[in-house]
């Protein structure tokens, strides 16, 4: 049996148009493979408490030195890595907001990037220790975004997931969304057919 982490990062939950199709795509794998175990993290309906000195200082105290906050602080990430930890697969439901990642998502990521934990300095660079994982990225974009400079997030996420040792990602987009029915018809419409390819 194989584990799948679904992460949806929409401020709009479940009703935004990337969780509709990350949501979508985890139907079509269950359907697919129906003894697949799958996680769900809501961004929107659980959110992740932006980092700030507090809770970076926890990171950074030693165990045994650690106050009751710093260690519940701590816990809370332990939680979120080891969710990642038991996924073979992770799919991210990613909308584009103001040219960037959401913030909750930006939040989350500084809540697994651990060092020691998930990733380490070597002599040759930091190593990633969260290897051997497929993910997918569900891209929805109000305009045109991908392979032009304005897109900030696909070099963001996959720079990030590398870092933490998960190289093997890919993204769908389905853009121009606020363009006109017609495109969006067509960029939803596109996107469907390569989710259920990739699910099966």
């Amino acid at each position: 049996m194989s584990t799948l982490l679904k992460i949806n990062a929409s401020l709009f939950s479940s009703q935004g148009q990337s969780s509709q199709l990350a949501d979508r795509f985890v139907a079509a794998r269950l359907a697919a493979h129906p003894d697949t175990r799958v996680i769900s993290r809501d961004l929107a309906a659980e959110p992740v408490p932006h980092l700030d000195a507090a809770r970076f200082l926890s990171f950074l105290a030693k165990p045994e030195e650690r106050s009751a906050e710093q260690q519940a602080v701590v816990s809370f990430s332990d939680a979120l890595i080891a969710e990642i930890r038991e996924a073979d697969e992770i799919v991210i439901g990613l909308p584009m907001y103001n040219f960037g990642i959401p913030s909750t998502l930006k939040a989350y990521f500084d809540h697994i990037a651990r060092a020691g934990v998930t990733f380490r300095y070597t002599a040759n660079g930091p190593e990633g220790l969260l290897g051997g994982k497929k993910v997918h990225v569900f891209a929805a974009r109000g305009g045109l975004y991908a392979g032009t400079p304005k897109d900030s997030q696909t070099t963001y996420v996959r720079d990030f997931l590398g870092f933490i040792g998960i190289t093997d990602v890919e993204f769908v987009y389905a853009e121009g969304l606020n363009m006109g029915e017609d495109s969006k018809s067509a960029a939803l419409t596109a996107a469907h057919r390569q989710l259920e390819q990739l699910a099966a």
